[in-house]
């Protein structure tokens, strides 16, 4: 992986199912981010990925940290997963066009066009705190990302 703990994050703009455009930098000096790169929408380990973070939204809410999932699917397909998944209140982002870029600045772009399982969280100040990538088929336990969170508000 070319992105590494103490590295600045890349910045990128992405459009959310929740509508308009979110960016990395619109977090700087406000919360801590949570980037979950997942394969692909409207699968099983991606949808328990999702909900997941979805079932703990309190407790990032309550650590200043925001959960954005990105994956190369375009905007329409994101919006009716995140219905079908009962509703996701934090921002699943297109990586759709240019496909895949996002995921290529954070070297987790697959050679079939789809991006690896792998988490990233940025600190306040725009550095990545953690960052893993884990096998697809592998459902990535919130333990590891909630300690990474807790470590920088010490």
């Amino acid at each position: 992986m070319a992105l590494n703990v103490g590295d600045t994050a890349p910045d990128f703009k992405l459009a959310s199912h929740r509508g308009g455009q979110v960016t990395l930098l619109s977090f700087r000096g406000k919360k801590q981010v949570v980037i979950a790169f997942h394969p692909l929408a409207w699968t099983p380990v991606c949808a328990s990925q999702m909900k997941s973070y979805e079932a703990e939204q309190d407790w990032f809410h309550q650590h200043d940290t925001h959960v954005l999932g990105i994956s190369v699917d375009a905007v329409p397909s994101k919006v009716e997963w995140g219905q079908s998944l009962g509703g996701i209140s934090f921002d699943l982002l297109s990586d759709f066009h240019p496909h895949g870029a996002v995921a290529e600045a954070y070297d987790v772009l697959r050679e079939g066009g789809i991006s690896e399982r792998a988490i990233f969280v940025v600190n306040k100040g725009g550095k990545i705190v953690f960052a893993e990538v884990y096998d697809i088929p592998a459902l990535p336990d919130n333990t590891e990302v909630r300690r990474a969170i807790e470590q920088q508000q010490d």
